[in-house]
C-alpha cells in the first residue's frame, strides 16, 4: 500500500470527491494551506488526518509537509484537490512501489476542462513527479509551481490521473492565474537574467519532462509570447480539433501569458521607478 498525501486550499467544492477517490488507501494525510472556507470541517468527517501549515510556496510547502509529517507507508502519492486517484492508477502505484529499481515514477495528466478531455493543446502527456519513495525526492520553487529533485533513479507510469482545472467554476480559474502570474511574473525576470536555454535537452531531451523544460525556458525569451502561445497550442498541437472548449483552453492559456508579461514589465518598471525615488531623496536629503 501507499500513503496519500492531498494538498489543499479553500478546497470545499473538491475535496470530498477527492479524497473518496484516494480512499483505497488507509492512510490519506490533508495538508491544508489554513483555508477560509469549510475545506478541513469536510475533510475532517473522513478517517484521515488533516493538517494546517501556512502556504508559503509551492515548493516550500511540500518539503515542509515531506519532513514533517511521516506518512504510514515508505511510498507515497501527491494529489492536489482538483485532481482524483483512479483505481487502476492506484493499482500501478502499489506495483511499482514493489520494485527497487527506481526511488520514483512521474504520471501524466489528462486536463479536464468544460466538461472534456482536452488531449492535444495540453501536450499530452505532461508529467509530473507524483508516487516516490519517501526521503528521496524533495521540492523547489519554480514560478508558481515546483521542481523536483530526486535522489536516485525515476521513471514513467502509464496509469494516468484527471485534472479538474476550472471545476470550480472560470472566476476562481481566472482569480488562480492572476496570482500564479505573479510569481511566474518573477522567475520569469529571474531566468532572463540569470538563465539559459539548454538546446540539448529541447532536442534530444531523454524525457518530455527534460523537453518540455528546456522549451519553456526557450518560450520566456520570444517576443510576443502570448500570440505565439496561442498560434503553438491551437495550430501546431491540434487544440483546434478540441472543439470549443479547446479554443477556450487556448485563448485562456494566452490570457495567462499576456498577464505574466504585464507583471514582467511592472516589476522592471517599478523596480526603475524606485531606485529613481530614492536617488531623487538623496539629492533632497543632502540639499
Amino acid at each position: 500500500m501507499i500513503s496519500i498525501y492531498i494538498l489543499t486550499y479553500n478546497e470545499e467544492l473538491d475535496i470530498a470527491a477527492c479524497i473518496e477517490s484516494a480512499s483505497l488507501s488507509d492512510d490519506i494525510i490533508v495538508v491544508d494551506s489554513c483555508s477560509s472556507d469549510r475545506t478541513v470541517e469536510i475533510a475532517s468527517r473522513y478517517p484521515v488526518r488533516v493538517v494546517k501549515h501556512a502556504f508559503e510556496s509551492h515548493g516550500r510547502q511540500r518539503t515542509w509537509m515531506l519532513e514533517n509529517i511521516a506518512p504510514k507507508y515508505e511510498w507515497v502519492y501527491i494529489l492536489e484537490a482538483d485532481e482524483r486517484m483512479t483505481p487502476e492508477l492506484l493499482a500501478e502505484c502499489i506495483t511499482a512501489s514493489q520494485q527497487s529499481d527506481f526511488i520514483g515514477y512521474y504520471v501524466a495528466e489528462r486536463v479536464m476542462f468544460m466538461n472534456k478531455w482536452i488531449r492535444r493543446s495540453t501536450q499530452y502527456p505532461r508529467y509530473q513527479m507524483r508516487l516516490f519513495r519517501h526521503g528521496k525526492v524533495w521540492f523547489s520553487d519554480y514560478g508558481h509551481t515546483e521542481r523536483e529533485v530526486c535522489d536516485g533513479a525515476t521513471s514513467f507510469l502509464k496509469e494516468t490521473y484527471p485534472h479538474y482545472t476550472s471545476g470550480k467554476g472560470l472566476s476562481r480559474w481566472i482569480d488562480k492565474h492572476n496570482r500564479y502570474s505573479t510569481d511566474e511574473a518573477k522567475e520569469t525576470v529571474y531566468q532572463l537574467e540569470n538563465g539559459s536555454v539548454k538546446w540539448q535537452d529541447l532536442i534530444f531531451g531523454k524525457s518530455e519532462v527534460e523537453r518540455r523544460r528546456a522549451l519553456k525556458d526557450l518560450s520566456l525569451r520570444l517576443p510576443a509570447r502570448p500570440i505565439v502561445r496561442f498560434i503553438y497550442m491551437y495550430f501546431l498541437l491540434g487544440g483546434c480539433l478540441d472543439g470549443r472548449a479547446g479554443f477556450a483552453w487556448c485563448t485562456l492559456q494566452a490570457f495567462y501569458e499576456y498577464l505574466i508579461l504585464l507583471k514582467v514589465w511592472e516589476i522592471q518598471h517599478m523596480s526603475q521607478t524606485s531606485v529613481d525615488v530614492k536617488i531623487l531623496e538623496g539629492v533632497g536629503n543632502r540639499e
